[in-house]
C-alpha cells in the first residue's frame, strides 16, 4: 500500500467532523494503535438527522427512477476513485487485508452493488388486463429508511442497505457499527460529493441511539444485519411505529461432504468457504459434517492450507487472514475451542493465539473428532475455528445440520451433480450453495429463515423490499372502447 493512500485515507478522516477534543477513539485491528476518533452523536443528534431526511425525501423520491439510478452510477464512479483510500481506511479499522476476499474485494463490491442497484428494472406488474378490468400492481418509496450496519463487512453491507433504499427514492439515515465507524462515515462522505444534500446521513453513536433509530415514529423501514438477540430487540422496538423490517441475523451454516466426493476439487473452495474475513462472515461455513469415506482427507487438506495460509497485519500485500476485529469476539472463539479441547476434539491445526503477530490474532484452526453437541458446533463462532464432525449415515447428517434455530446459508459438496441438487431441498437455509460457500450475486435474492431473519435483499426482490405497494384498478379495455 502506497504512502499516498494512507494520505488519503487520513484527508478522508479529516472530513469526519469531530467536536475539538471529543469523539471516540477508533484502535487498529491489528495494532491497537489510535487510527482517529469517531463522532459520538446524541438520540437529539439522530432526531435532527431524521427530520432532514424527511424533508428532503419527496424532492429525491419526485426525481424519477432514471435520475436517481445516473446519481447512483455517479456515486459508484467516486467510490472507485477513493477505493484504495476507502482499502487502507478499512484494512486498518476492521483487520482484513487488503488482498484476498478482503478489503479491495469488498470495495470493489460497493461499486458494483450500486450499479446493479441503478441497473435494476422494476416495472409495474400487471395483476389484470381483461374487458372489464385492468389492475397493476406498482412500487413507491417507502419514505425514511434507517440502515444499521455491522461490523465485519461494514462497507459492503452498508451498500446493500443504502443502494437499493436509494434507487427507490427513499431517504436514508445510516449508523454504523460502534466498532467500525470511521471508514463507513468516509464512504457516506465520498457518496455526498454527488448525492443531494440530507439523502444520505450517518450517524455514530451508541446503542442508546440504535434502539432510537428503530423505534423513531419518522422511521419507515428498518435495514438491520447482525445478531439474532439484537435483531429481536430491533423488532420489539419497532412496534410502535410499525417499521417495516429486512433483518439479516446470525447463521450458524453447516456443509455436508457426501460420500465419494473428489476431495482435492474441493478443498481450497471448502477452506475460504470457512476463512472469509478471518471467519468472520455471516454466511461462512460454521460446521462442516463430512461422511466417513473421505473424512480423513478432508481434515488434512483443510489443515494444510489452514497451517500455510499467510496472516497478519493486513496492510502487509502478502497476507490474507488478518485478526478478530474486537477483544469480544476474540474471547468467543478462545472459550469454544478450549471449550472442544476440554472434551478431547482433536486440534489438527491452530488451536491457540498468535501474540507474536498482535493481541487479536488467532492461528487458523481445524477441530476435528469433535462432537455434534460440543459449543463449537452448536454456537456460532464468527472467527477461524472449523469443527469437523464426522458422520457415516447421510439421513443423520442432514438432521444434524437442520437442528439448529438458524437457517442463514448451507451448502453441500458432491461429485455427483444430481445428488448435490437432491441433497440441496434437504438443508432448511435461505440459501444453499452446491461445491462452493457464501458466494454472493447482486441479481440472486439473500435471506434466512428461522431465526436467520427475514426479508430478501438484491435484485428485483431487494428492490421490493423498500418499497411499498399500491394496486391501481380501474376499466378494461370495453370500458376504455
Amino acid at each position: 500500500m502506497s504512502e499516498s493512500a494512507a494520505s488519503a485515507a487520513a484527508a478522508l478522516l479529516d472530513r469526519i467532523q469531530v467536536p475539538e477534543g471529543g469523539g471516540r477513539e477508533i484502535p487498529d485491528a491489528a495494532t491497537r494503535d489510535v487510527i482517529g476518533r469517531a463522532p459520538v452523536h446524541s438520540v437529539s443528534d439522530l432526531d435532527e438527522a431524521i427530520a432532514r431526511a424527511k424533508a428532503a425525501q419527496p424532492g429525491w423520491e419526485a426525481l424519477g427512477h432514471d435520475e436517481r439510478s445516473a446519481v447512483l452510477v455517479a456515486a459508484a464512479d467516486a467510490i472507485d476513485a477513493h477505493a484504495e483510500a476507502l482499502a487502507y481506511l478499512l484494512s486498518r479499522e476492521q483487520g482484513k487485508p487488503l488482498n484476498g476476499p478482503n478489503a479491495r474485494f469488498e470495495l470493489g463490491a460497493c461499486s458494483a452493488w450500486l450499479r446493479t442497484n441503478a441497473a435494476t428494472v422494476l416495472d409495474p406488474q400487471v395483476l389484470v388486463d381483461d374487458e372489464t378490468l385492468h389492475a397493476e400492481l406498482v412500487y413507491k418509496a417507502v419514505g425514511v429508511v434507517g440502515a444499521i450496519g455491522p461490523w465485519n463487512w461494514p462497507l459492503m453491507i452498508t451498500i446493500w442497505q443504502i443502494g437499493p433504499s436509494l434507487r427507490m427514492g427513499n431517504t436514508v439515515v445510516a449508523k454504523p457499527s460502534e466498532y467500525t465507524p470511521l471508514s463507513v462515515l468516509a464512504l457516506l462522505a465520498v457518496m455526498n460529493d454527488v448525492l443531494p444534500a440530507d439523502v444520505l446521513i450517518g450517524v455514530s453513536g451508541d446503542r442508546e441511539v440504535g434502539a432510537r433509530l428503530a423505534s423513531h415514529p419518522d422511521i419507515d423501514k428498518i435495514m438491520f444485519t447482525g445478531s439474532t438477540a439484537t435483531g429481536r430487540r430491533i423488532i420489539e422496538s419497532s412496534a410502535g411505529n410499525l417499521a417495516r423490517l429486512t433483518l439479516e441475523l446470525g447463521g450458524n451454516d453447516a456443509g455436508i461432504v457426501l460420500p465419494g466426493t473428489d476431495v482435492a476439487a474441493i478443498a481450497e473452495d471448502l477452506f475460504w468457504g470457512a476463512f472469509i474475513n478471518t471467519g468472520q462472515t455471516c454466511a461462512a461455513l460454521k460446521r462442516l459434517y463430512v461422511h466417513d469415506s473421505v473424512y480423513d482427507e478432508v481434515v488434512d487438506a483443510l489443515a494444510g492450507i489452514a497451517a500455510s495460509v499467510p496472516i497478519g497485519n493486513g496492510l502487509d500485500e502478502n497476507n490474507v487472514l488478518g485478526p478478530l476485529q474486537n477483544r469480544a469476539q476474540f474471547d468467543i472463539v478462545s472459550r469454544l475451542v478450549e471449550e472442544a479441547k476440554s472434551r478431547s476434539a482433536r486440534v489438527v491445526t491452530g488451536g491457540e493465539a498468535a501474540p507474536e503477530l498482535g493481541e487479536l490474532f488467532y492461528r487458523p484452526t481445524i477441530i476435528a473428532d469433535i462432537d455434534n453437541d460440543a459449543a463449537l458446533v452448536q454456537e456460532e463462532q464468527f472467527g477461524p475455528a472449523l469443527p469437523v464432525i464426522r458422520y457415516s449415515d447421510v439421513d443423520e447428517a442432514f438432521a444434524l445440520a437442520n437442528a439448529v434455530e438458524v437457517g442463514l446459508g448451507a451448502s453441500v459438496w458432491s461429485s455427483d451433480p444430481d445428488a448435490a441438487r437432491e441433497a440441496a431441498t434437504r438443508m432448511q437455509s435461505g440459501t444453499v450453495w452446491i461445491n462452493s460457500h457464501g458466494g454472493l450475486h447482486p441479481m440472486v435474492p439473500f435471506g434466512g429463515v428461522k431465526s436467520s431473519g427475514y426479508g430478501l435483499e438484491f435484485g428485483v426482490e431487494g428492490l421490493k423490499s423498500v418499497a411499498v405497494s399500491q394496486v391501481v384498478s380501474g376499466p378494461g379495455r370495453k370500458a376504455q372502447a
